[in-house]
């Protein structure tokens, strides 16, 4: 694909750029993979998460967020041995505590989907950047949803990864206006 977003340049971005990032999820099993993903990334490349992304399905049950808020010590342990994981203590516990506050959102909302989605209005905010330079890492938007996220409980949920996350799951369309993906995301919000 021509024109890619520059942050998608490296083969590995490739598959993930090109039919994932910015398309509007509405899946509460997809919103909360990345919500995990997104926090475990924290301090690192996206590219390290995106190597270890299968793993991580395997190691978390498919991101069954039933399955995962019941994770005892055992469990924790577990995940803490595994090397095809970002084997890191806090956000191993901030995964389970995640999942807890997760499935208390969707019995409060009837779906995370729901709940989350109205940080943008239900609709994609469909920005028209044309320089990786004008993305910001934060917006009044993602302030609104960390600081309501760590109120509900959750963790790894800073603005910045908050923002992240509307990013990956098309809550936000920052495709560049020169990358063909940025009419396609467009379309489908």
């Amino acid at each position: 694909m021509k024109n890619r977003c520059p942050w998608a340049q490296a083969e590995l971005n490739h598959h993930y750029h090109d039919t994932e990032w910015g398309v509007p999820s509405h899946d509460d099993r997809h919103l909360f993979e990345m919500l995990i993903l997104e926090g475990a990334q924290a301090g690192l490349s996206w590219a390290t998460i995106l190597k270890k992304r299968e793993n991580y399905r395997a190691a978390y049950d498919h991101f069954n967020a039933l399955t995962i808020a019941q994770y005892d010590e055992n469990d924790q342990a577990r995940l803490l041995a595994n090397s095809g994981i970002v084997r890191n203590r806090l956000k191993v516990q901030a995964s389970v505590l995640n999942a807890r506050a997760f499935l208390a959102v969707q019995e409060e909302f009837g779906s995370f989907d729901r709940y989350i989605w109205q940080f943008v209005g239900g609709h994609p905010i469909q920005n028209q950047r044309t320089a990786m330079k004008q993305v910001p890492a934060f917006t009044p938007q993602s302030d609104a949803m960390s600081k309501d996220l760590k109120k509900r409980g959750f963790k790894f949920v800073g603005t910045t990864i908050c923002y992240a996350f509307m990013q990956a799951t098309g809550m936000v369309n920052d495709h560049l206006v020169t990358c063909p993906r940025h009419a396609v995301c467009a379309r489908l919000g």
